[in-house]
Parts: C-alpha cells; structure tokens; sequence
C-alpha cells in the first residue's frame, strides 16, 4: 500500500450516542488507518461531501436511532450521484436483520451490530478496499 486506508466515520441525524463510533474510530486508527470522525448530527449531503474532501475509501456510520432504512439509502444516493462508486458504505449500530438483508440489497456494505469485535471490522474494511481500490 503506498497510503494508510481513509474511513470517514459519521453520525447522522438526532443520534447522539457517540461512544461506540469513537471506539470503532480509535480501533481503526490503531489497526493503520486514517480515520475522519465528522462529529455529531451529520446530514447525509454532509457525510457525502466530507467523503468527497478527504478522498475516503470507506465510510462507516453507527446508527442507534432506528433511521438506518432512511439515512443508508440516501447517503447510497448521493454516493453515486458525487461518482462514489468505489467507495465502501459500511456501518453498524442497531439494526434488524430484515433490514441488514434489505440494505445489502441496495449496496450497502457489510453491517455490524453492537459486540462486534473491532478486529473484525477492520478486517473487513481492509479486505474490500484492497478487492476494490486497487491496493
């Protein structure tokens, strides 16, 4: 790799339990990826264009407030309407299985529910962007 890996990590919407993106940030970070945290109450054009800024190879959102099926479609949206096809949307959070199946359905990447190990996660992160980033 001739570049650390870049992950925006967001939180959209009212959630504001923030706790769990700032472990998965700091476990990313420590597993040799750039990461970006935008903070709380992101709209999704927000994610999208802070994507756009930091060149990001994935973006990763927790998701704790049940608006999963509203705010992954969009960003999915706005992702191919900025070009973003080969940037992995991925995430975690409280989120039913029904609706996992749903969103991996429209392109969403593999999604994690609470008491993941954070290992895992980046593996995952590093073994798409390494199929689809050219690394």
């Amino acid at each position: 790799m001739t570049r650390p890996i870049r992950v925006l990590v967001a939180k959209c919407g009212l959630d504001g339990h923030d706790r769990g993106a700032k472990v998965i940030a700091l476990s990313l970070r420590d597993a040799g990826m750039e990461v970006i945290y935008t903070g709380l109450r992101q709209q999704p054009d927000m994610v999208v264009s802070a994507a756009l800024q930091e060149d990001v190879d994935a973006i990763g959102l927790s998701i704790l407030s049940g608006a999963h099926m509203t705010i992954f479609p969009r960003i999915m949206q706005l992702m191919k309407e900025k070009g973003l096809d080969d940037v992995l949307l991925t995430g975690g959070g409280i989120i039913p299985e029904e609706d996992m199946k749903r969103l991996y359905g429209m392109g969403v990447g593999k999604l994690f529910p609470p008491g993941t190990p954070t290992t895992e996660i980046a593996a995952y992160i590093r073994e798409w962007v390494k199929e689809h980033r050219n690394f």
